[in-house]
């Protein structure tokens, strides 16, 4: 029984790192634009360059991770990509400029991606086989537990305090999850590739093209960029559109509310992926994410705001720890990671350009038409879905019985 053990000690400790790994970046994301305009005298378009900026360099540096990882083994780059992120955390407090902001988050960017990759296929090997759905569900929920309360720490240091405190807690916070994932046993991670049947260092390929991108995982990863094109337009619009609705007071309770439905869930949903078909938690999830939607197009009340972020919450939360075990399951077990690169690689990419398209559709059409559209595209979701993932595993598992089993 001793293998289905889920909350073993290595377990805990990489995803205690991954949280304070996401906590410094949610912290840093949500006060950084107060930072640029009011400390380094910019303006709104040069805030938003600093996190286009961060986006470039983890989209470039993602689909890498994998190839580094079975080249030099999982635990170094976990430590390796860890210990530049703390660096780059430290680095903002010598800041003196725009341009060099710039280079910080560039950096930034990219030692982020490779430490949310590596640390993420770390915690899947440490995760039992029967148990990869209800595993991979905890994991990501430390990840949305630092998405609600990075951000409030951040406005809160901020308003009451000063960037450089802020700048400080997030190189502590870049330290702890670096020596949490130190602690973690690097034999057992040997241990997990030689069962799994990665090839020893010394015999590793060179680099490729075709091996920076996991063919099994598009399809579910494709789901998963259009998802972020509209979540996208949630976390970076949100405070605008409740300041021009008057219900700016309660912009942040509604992301407290988005957490806890998040949150509550997640234990049963983690058990029902291990349980039932993946579909009976896809396509509801997608009808509730589009219903919260279009409910947030509508708001013109602190109540209407608030149920919008529960009812988004809980199919948001549905969806993300979904379609990342059936892009991590696709995969054969030595390329699990490079299959969680990516899915988070053209999750990036679902962030930045919705971030960018949805924020010119606001200044024509205003943001309740932006996100009356955000729902139509997470409802053709379900149409994606069901051609890329549901309808070829339906036809492979009538031609090939005996791979389905």
């Amino acid at each position: 029984m001793s293998n289905t053990k889920l909350w073993s000690g290595d377990f805990i400790k990489i995803c205690l790192s991954s949280f304070f790994l996401f906590f410094a970046f949610y912290m840093l994301a949500t006060a950084l634009s107060a930072y640029v305009t009011n400390e380094l005298g910019g303006t709104d378009a040069h805030a938003g360059l600093s996190m286009t900026v961060f986006i470039i360099a983890a989209v470039l540096l993602r689909p890498f991770t994998g190839q580094l990882m079975n080249r030099f083994g999982e635990h170094k780059i976990v430590m390796v990509s860890l210990l530049l992120f703390l660096l780059c955390s430290i680095a903002y407090l010598g800041v003196f400029g725009y341009a060099m902001l710039l280079l910080v988050r560039f950096l930034h960017g990219g030692a982020f991606a490779i430490a949310t990759t590596s640390t993420n296929s770390a915690a899947i090997g440490f995760i039992p086989e029967q148990r990869k759905g209800e595993g991979i569900s905890y994991f990501s929920l430390f990840m949305s537990l630092a998405m609600v309360i990075g951000p409030f720490v951040g406005l809160t240091i901020t308003t009451h305090g000063s960037f450089t405190a802020l700048f400080v807690l997030g190189a502590v916070c870049s330290l702890i999850a670096l020596v949490l994932a130190i602690s973690t046993n690097r034999k057992r991670h040997q241990r997990s590739s030689e069962i799994a049947g990665q090839q020893p260092a010394a015999a590793k390929q060179k680099f490729h093209w075709r091996e920076l991108v996991e063919r099994k995982a598009v399809p579910i990863a494709i789901s998963g960029f259009v998802i972020a094109f509209a979540y996208s337009g949630l976390v970076t619009f949100m405070s605008v559109y409740a300041h021009e609705k008057a219900i700016d007071q309660y912009a942040g309770y509604f992301f407290v509310c988005f957490g806890i439905m998040i949150v509550l869930p997640r234990p049963i949903i983690g058990k029902l992926l291990d349980r039932v078909s993946e579909h009976v938690i896809v396509y509801p999830g997608i009808a509730v994410f589009t219903l919260g939607m279009l409910l947030l197009s509508q708001a013109h009340s602190p109540v209407m705001l608030l149920v919008s972020g529960a009812v988004i919450g809980l199919g948001y939360g549905a969806l993300l720890p979904c379609f990342q075990t059936i892009a991590v399951l696709a995969a054969p077990h030595h390329r699990r990671g490079l299959a969680t690169a990516t899915f988070y690689l053209l999750f990036d990419l679902g962030y930045g350009i919705g971030s960018y398209t949805l924020g010119s559709l606001a200044t024509r059409y205003g943001y309740s038409a932006m996100y009356m559209v955000c729902a139509i595209v997470i409802a053709l979701t379900s149409v994606i879905y069901y051609a890329l993932h549901h309808k070829r595993k339906r036809l492979s598992q009538s031609f090939f019985p005996e791979q389905a089993a």
